[in-house]
């Protein structure tokens, strides 16, 4: 992972609807939470999300708890004066790896931060995160390039993920649906990712 200079530079330099994982609609994860029954009266939080359309999406499906957790201020704050910050959001300006989840949400929502952790020591750190950020039976979604995808992105080396990397990650869980998914980026290339959505036990 890099540190917080660096997203803050990628996304000041780019643009927050040039950098190569920007979607205007999040179709997947928005149906992957619908396979999972997540509803408008359940909490979602987004790691990772950065400046992502997700939290405008969910909020105008009626979500009144929504947190943000990035560790990039610049794309947060992208994020919040888009909304015009709305008081239903939780902006969480943090490194997920060393965060400390101060409450439990309903869903867990990930699309790009997995393929950013290189080490086993980091993904263990990750899995501890989630399993301490989701209450019992809590509902996640996790997204990260496909065995195919990318080696590199934003400059940096990334680990490919399989469809079991991903289960792995998720603990005592079940998995309720795997989804191979190409996303096209703002330049117009091509990114296969592998999403799977599932229940913590």
């Amino acid at each position: 992972m890099a540190d917080r200079a660096h997203w803050d530079e990628r996304y000041r330099a780019i643009g927050t609807t040039q950098v190569s994982w920007f979607e205007p609609a999040p179709r997947t994860s928005l149906e992957l939470l619908d396979a999972l029954g997540v509803t408008p009266d359940q909490s979602v939080i987004d790691v990772g999300g950065g400046a992502s359309t997700l939290v405008d999406h969910l909020l105008g499906r009626g979500h009144g708890d929504v947190a943000v957790l990035d560790i990039s201020s610049a794309a947060l704050d992208a994020a919040r004066q888009r909304l015009d910050n709305p008081d239903t959001v939780t902006w969480i300006n943090a490194d997920l790896l060393t965060w400390v989840p101060p409450r439990h949400w309903n869903a867990w929502h990930d699309r790009a931060v997995l393929h950013f952790l290189t080490t086993d020591e980091q993904r263990s750190q990750y899995a501890e995160r989630l399993a301490a950020a989701l209450e019992p039976g809590g509902a996640f979604v996790l997204g990260a390039f496909a065995l195919d995808g990318p080696t590199h992105c934003s400059g940096l080396e990334v680990r490919r993920q399989s469809f079991d990397d991903l289960a792995e990650l998720a603990g005592d869980a079940e998995v309720v649906e795997a989804r191979r998914q190409v996303h096209h980026t703002p330049a117009g290339g091509e990114q296969p990712f592998n999403w799977i959505a599932g229940r913590r036990r």
